[in-house]
């Protein structure tokens, strides 16, 4: 067993991962997180999901700003002498001068199956790219972005109706249980690493707000895709009347017509190809409705163009 494991994590994602290693009794010394951001209106600092879980657990959390050109946090980890150090969606870059800190590796889970969907956004893109297939690959880290060799990968189906926070979910909870033999064997030295194939790379960019807009002319799956791909945030969107109506759930439909056009009283919309129901909605500024009770109060009839 490891004596000493630092884990870095910030989202989420991160936090049924710490919890599978603190509830079978891996010795998580330290951990590190993104530091409290402001809230929207500036008044309070909300600490990060996994500060929040890790001082549950009354563990030791550091927040710097960054890793990069920190002396005292090299120094620190270097007295610490750790065993290893998991990075699971903490958001900064590992600097090349700490790789060598840890005595068995510096090691990472990413929500892909590299090389497909380097980057930021890979659960997103997934799902916005129509892909069957997706998992986890857990990896060593090395100088370039999720670019090291790989020890291990867990696949999992990307179904019709799954939206990213969903599937984020299920990534995790896959992770949470399949660390623990992961390391078991680098523990134990039956671990092999394979460098990944870099030709077939594709990369996850850093989702984008205005990637949210709905554009009509797509076909149906491609916006249904987008939607769930962008659930919770920042969302799939369309203007009407200068106002934004976030889409936050929808199912296939099959009526063809003009893109844009709402073709039914059941709110349902031609795409270039297809058309959608929606099934919840947002108006800007308001709450989330079911279609039904949405529409008792809206401009939006059938006959409307949203194009």
């Amino acid at each position: 067993m490891f004596r000493k494991i630092v884990f870095m994590g910030t989202s989420y994602f991160a936090v049924p991962i710490l919890k599978s290693l603190y509830q079978n009794g891996y010795p998580v010394s330290v951990v590190y997180t993104q530091p409290p951001k402001k809230s929207n209106r500036g008044q309070k600092l909300n600490k990060s999901p996994v500060n929040l879980f890790s001082d549950n657990l009354s563990l030791e959390v550091r927040t710097p700003e960054t890793l990069k050109n920190n002396n005292h946090e090299e120094l620190y980890l270097n007295k610490l002498e750790p065993d290893l150090i998991l990075v699971v969606s903490y958001g900064q870059i590992i600097p090349k001068n700490l790789l060598n800190i840890p005595k068995y590796c510096f090691l990472n889970i990413h929500a892909s199956l590299l090389p497909r969907w380097r980057g930021a956004g890979p659960i997103q893109r997934s799902i916005m790219n129509l892909d069957k297939e997706t998992g986890i690959s857990i990896m060593k880290i090395n100088e370039n972005l999720d670019e090291g060799p790989v020890c291990n990968q867990y696949s999992l189906k990307i179904s019709e109706k799954i939206n990213s926070e969903q599937l984020s979910e299920k990534l995790s909870l896959l992770a949470a249980d399949k660390i623990l033999d992961v390391l078991d064997n680098i523990y134990d030295g039956n671990i092999k690493f394979t460098d990944q194939d870099h030709p077939k790379a594709t990369y996850a960019k850093k989702i984008r707000k205005i990637e949210g807009k709905i554009n009509w002319n797509e076909n149906a799956n491609q916006i249904i895709g987008k939607i769930n791909g962008l659930y919770p945030y920042p969302g799939a969107f369309f203007m009407f009347n200068g106002e934004r109506y976030k889409i936050l759930e929808a199912e296939k439909s099959h009526i063809n017509g003009m893109p844009g056009n709402v073709i039914s009283d059941d709110f349902e919309i031609c795409c270039g190809e297809g058309s959608i129901k929606v099934l919840t909605i947002q108006r800007e500024g308001k709450r989330v409705q079911k279609i039904r009770e949405f529409l008792l109060g809206s401009q939006i009839k059938k006959g409307t163009n949203i194009a």
